[in-house]
């Protein structure tokens, strides 16, 4: 399989997060999580109200049927009446013209963050890539991110994604200078 070819859904898991694909009736919680001024700096996605949330949420559902990019929503193992919200999101974007590298991204939510979510979403999402896709030769996942998200350059140090030099601005996706992380798949061996 290739991107572009569709990806049957599935469900991870690390310690206690569950990442799973996002479902329309994540819509509304998403909506209120993008109320947070912090995450609509980092997140460009175009989540203003619960419409926009569902938008958002098929696009992703859409990523799964061609396989170009793999989404999922974060969710921490909680106890009966705890905050039933994401914790966050995790994506695997899977370019058609290079099955060697993937890009990845990352968001947490408010309600979430200093608890180690994002560096666990992302390593257990590494390493389901590497895996699931080593037969169509995947063996590098880069991440960028822009060079004042100090948040960011930690869970990517943290998650083995090195330093492979300064990315420019590119507005209005990508405002300000950026880094370019890359992470390569362990030698077979």
């Amino acid at each position: 399989m290739s991107a572009g070819t569709r990806v049957l859904p599935t469900r991870l898991t690390a310690g206690p997060l569950t990442l799973r694909p996002w479902a329309p009736e994540d819509a509304p919680a998403l909506a209120e999580l993008y109320r947070d001024e912090a995450l609509r700096r980092w997140a460009a996605a175009p989540v203003h109200d619960e419409a926009s949330a569902a938008r958002w949420v098929a696009e992703q559902r859409r990523g799964w049927e061609t396989g170009d990019r793999l989404a999922f929503a974060v969710e921490e193992t909680r106890a009966p009446g705890a905050d039933a919200r994401p914790s966050g999101h995790v994506v695997l974007k899977r370019p058609a013209a290079d099955p060697a590298s993937a890009e990845v991204g990352y968001w947490t939510a408010a309600h979430a963050r200093g608890r180690s979510v994002a560096p666990r979403a992302l390593e257990a999402l590494a390493d389901w890539a590497f895996a699931a896709f080593a037969h169509e030769g995947l063996v590098r996942l880069e991440l960028l991110h822009q060079v004042d998200n100090t948040a960011s350059c930690r869970v990517a140090e943290k998650c083995g994604f090195a330093l492979a030099g300064p990315l420019p601005a590119a507005p209005p996706a990508f405002p300000l200078d950026g880094h370019r992380r890359i992470r390569r798949t362990a030698p077979a061996g």
